[in-house]
């Protein structure tokens, strides 16, 4: 912070910090979104402090009411709760902008009484002209030239038809402050020049609102996406104005967290599939793997370990611990880092949670019978040591929720049977009809006895055709606890139908 600004920066610590979440319901939640949430969340727990969320709906054009629901759901998916705001209440409210018009107008009228805010006349068009004269390049933008006009030259503008703008004045000295993520950021007198924070109509815009409703809010510490950072040093230099008025009581700390990189290390945007939160739970992702995928996006908990549960990230996250370079979303490890967390899982919720995925595939109706659930509890744990989504779950365990004559072969696992495969399936069926106890052990037993041993065959080509006739894939939960899952009469029928459709 400048000299002259550095006392005004608030020493707030634990239980006194306060964070906020604000996004705008513009579109299906941004996974960088919501890792800025996580961020404000996780250093609000860790504190002790307070996390408020508030929603920004100040752009009709673009703000819908879907997507505000939207936002709350991914929050609740993931657990992130908050003490203050939207759907909670609290002392500082409305929480929406929309409903803080008279907030803002009130503010305003500080603002101009205390000769913060100028009326601005400049159109475009003047600014360039002026520039060009002047030798400056037109980037440079507005030259300060209405700070100090006459009441008459007022008068005239006005006699042209022309409302102005009000622009904040801005100081005319270093504005500095210590980066939580990125240390000492100073940007030197005249970087910038005196901006609009009304436009013409009366309308207040983003530059205003934001940090108005951060100070009466009592925000302490601001952490928020570094590509709002040019913003940072003209919201700083609004902060003293506030302060002045009486509206703010200090100066926020700041922090830019990295940007969520895409392939080609190119910032991840709301076009990217990856971007999409709702895409990622549809996959089944469970809350668990992504908040801690999504923590590892410019934080870690150790430089050996990936893998941490939700209350091991509170515990140990500090902002200052942000790497402020940019942060790649790697689907692999995110979906392996899902599977890790998934196998953490105690096997009965590992198997309550499949069941959405198992419904939306068609496999279990609406209401679940005693029965499903029954076969459900004893196939889960076959299944959840090999899958790293929840969605997987329907391919891996369809099988078992229907009978012999309408299980579906596919067409890859019908091309993967060797030749034998009617005499595999003969040696096999003649020797499971005499297994008394249908059980895992008794019918490994039986029949390695009857097709390693007996045909002396390789493993695969033994047991390679029964996974296709007991599943219908290549691929499934392991062979013979499913025979027992599925039952005797309904194990031989299985290996019965495809021994008649290989023999055809």
């Amino acid at each position: 912070m400048s000299t002259s600004l550095s006392h005004l920066v608030t020493t707030a610590t634990g239980t006194d910090v306060r964070v906020r979440f604000c996004p705008s319901p513009t579109g299906t939640p941004h996974v960088g979104l919501i890792r800025t949430a996580l961020f404000n969340w996780a250093y609000a727990r860790h504190t002790g402090g307070k996390l408020i969320f508030r929603i920004e709906d100040t752009d009709a054009a673009r703000d819908s009411e879907e997507s505000y629901q939207q936002i709350l759901d991914g929050l609740r998916w993931l657990k992130i709760d908050w003490d203050e705001g939207e759907g909670v209440g609290g002392e500082h409210g409305p929480y929406r902008q929309s409903q803080r018009s008279e907030i803002y107008a009130d503010v305003i009228e500080k603002l101009k009484a205390s000769g913060h805010l100028y009326e601005s006349f400049s159109n475009a068009e003047e600014i360039d002209a002026r520039n060009e004269a002047a030798g400056r390049a037109k980037q440079l933008g507005y030259d300060n030239f209405d700070r100090d006009l006459t009441d008459e030259q007022k008068a005239a503008f006005r006699a042209e038809g022309r409302e102005p703008a009000l622009r904040l004045r801005v100081p005319d000295t270093d504005l500095s402050f210590d980066d939580l993520v990125r240390g000492e950021i100073t940007f030197p007198a005249g970087s910038f020049s005196d901006f609009v924070l009304v436009r013409p109509n009366g309308q207040p815009l983003y530059t205003l609102v934001n940090p108005v409703d951060d100070a009466l809010m009592g925000i302490t510490h601001v952490l928020r996406g570094e590509d709002i950072l040019p913003s940072t040093p003209r919201q700083i230099a609004l902060y003293a104005a506030l302060i002045e008025i009486g509206v703010a009581t200090a100066i926020p700390r700041f922090g830019h967290l990295p940007y969520v990189m895409g392939e080609g290390n190119k910032k991840l945007s709301k076009r990217d599939p990856e971007s999409n939160l709702f895409l990622h739970r549809d996959r089944g992702f469970i809350p668990e793997g992504l908040v801690n995928y999504l923590a590892l996006l410019g934080w870690g908990l150790s430089a050996d370990r990936d893998v941490f549960s939700i209350e091991e990230f509170v515990a140990a996250f500090d902002v200052t611990d942000v790497n402020p370079s940019p942060a790649r979303f790697d689907l692999k490890k995110a979906e392996s880092i899902n599977g890790d967390h998934i196998r953490l899982l105690d096997v009965a919720d590992f198997a309550e949670r499949t069941i959405p995925y198992l419904q939306t595939a068609g496999v279990l109706g609406a209401d679940v019978t005693d029965a499903e659930r029954a076969i459900l509890a004893e196939a889960a744990p076959l299944v959840q040591e090999r899958i790293g989504l929840l969605g997987e779950a329907p391919a891996m365990l369809g099988f078992l929720f229907t009978d012999a004559a309408a299980l579906e072969f596919q067409e890859d696992a019908l091309k993967s049977l060797p030749a034998n495969t009617v005499e595999v399936l003969s040696a096999a069926i003649t020797a499971l009809e005499g297994v008394e106890d249908f059980t895992t052990e008794p019918i490994q037993e039986t029949l390695k006895s009857a097709l390693i041993d007996g045909l002396e065959l390789k493993p695969r080509i033994a047991y390679g055709p029964l996974r296709v006739g007991i599943s219908g894939r290549r691929i499934s939960p392991p062979l013979f606890e499913s025979m027992e899952i599925l039952g005797k009469a309904e194990t031989l029928a299985r290996l019965e139908r495809l021994s008649a459709l290989r023999g055809e």
